[in-house]
């Protein structure tokens, strides 16, 4: 599971998408940018399960940014 999950534009004032995305995962903090394409550039180690991690965080951008 994620915990603190975490998410910024990357883009201050500007209609550009994209946004930095933070998250902890089995006790190690992840970040990442999240692209409008929906691909995700690990600014850390890529996490364990790394697949399920990208559902999840796909799951996670729908809920708050596209709702």
């Amino acid at each position: 599971m994620l915990q603190h999950f975490k998410f910024k534009p990357m883009f201050e004032n500007s209609q550009l998408p994209g946004w930095n995305i933070s998250f902890f995962y089995k006790n190690e903090r992840i970040a990442g940018e999240y692209h409008p394409d929906g691909r995700i550039v690990w600014l850390s180690k890529a996490p364990e399960d790394e697949e399920k991690i990208k559902t999840m965080i796909h799951e996670l951008m729908l809920y708050h940014v596209y709702d």
